[in-house]
């Protein structure tokens, strides 16, 4: 049900993944559609199974990896623009960004997200889902709604000094409960999204960036990173460290299953 293929532009390297999906926005491992126990003959019988010509319908839909990406191709140069546009003089800033489409039966985008990013600069991120809007990818072959993603990796960000998890947790510490009132602004407060910052001389924030599996509101987005650019962190004295922190972390159906 996946199949991969990738792509190389001039500060992108991309990489497909295509995969059906069965109505859920999060990229997961697909669940394969109906099947059908084969009927078994009698020992010995010559006759072939009287179901044989039973014909099993998937209930996904899919697409081609060339076909689709002839019609994300066209696009790579917008995207890199995103990037280098807004880069200045901040060459630590680099990271890999997925951008997951989910389209309907019929062809129409039902909605395209950041299902995972560590690039930690909201602006470009919010300029690459504006270009990944213009993606066609029309209707995807099969019975269903498809998935499709494509993750960008943009050069740079060597010069980051990158935190763990527990840096990362004991720099922001308690600050996240201010992200609480953006709730407010967006219906609604966002579960399990990655936050990634940069931090600088005594502490200051200099980027944030966001990902989430479901699509993120854009006016929480910008409420949190107008707040978290407010902060003052861990000073990684005279380096720019990067860390990412989880806000708001919710088991998921997929992780309730497995425990």
């Amino acid at each position: 049900m996946r199949r991969a293929q990738s792509l190389t532009a001039s500060l992108a390297t991309l990489a497909l993944a295509l995969a059906g999906c069965g109505g859920s926005a999060k990229p997961a491992p697909v669940e394969p559609g109906p099947t059908v126990d084969e009927p078994v003959a009698d020992a010995g019988a010559d006759e072939p199974p009287e179901d044989e010509d039973l014909e099993i319908v998937s209930t996904v839909g899919k697409f081609d990896p060339d076909e689709a990406t002839a019609k994300f191709a066209p696009h790579v140069p917008a995207l890199n623009a995103c990037y280098t546009d807004q880069l200045a003089r901040r060459r630590w800033l680099g990271g890999t960004v997925e951008l997951t489409w989910v389209v309907a039966q019929d062809g129409t985008l039902e909605h395209v997200r950041l299902s995972r990013s560590d690039l930690g600069a909201w602006p470009i991120e919010q300029c690459l889902l504006q270009v990944a809007q213009g993606v066609a990818f029309g209707k995807p072959h099969g019975h269903g709604k498809a998935e499709v993603t494509f993750p960008v990796t943009f050069a740079g960000g060597s010069a980051a000094l990158a935190w763990d998890e527990d840096q990362g947790l004991r720099a922001v510490g308690g600050k996240a409960k201010d992200l609480a009132t953006c709730a407010k602004a967006a219906g609604g407060d966002p579960a399990n999204v990655t936050i990634t910052i940069y931090v600088g001389t005594r502490g200051k924030v200099q980027s944030v960036g966001f990902a989430a599996p479901t699509p993120l509101p854009p006016a929480w987005a910008d409420c949190a990173a107008g707040k978290i650019a407010a902060w003052m962190l861990t000073d990684p004295r005279g380096k720019v460290a990067k860390l990412a922190y989880l806000y708001h972390p919710v088991a998921t159906d997929d992780e309730d299953s497995e425990d």
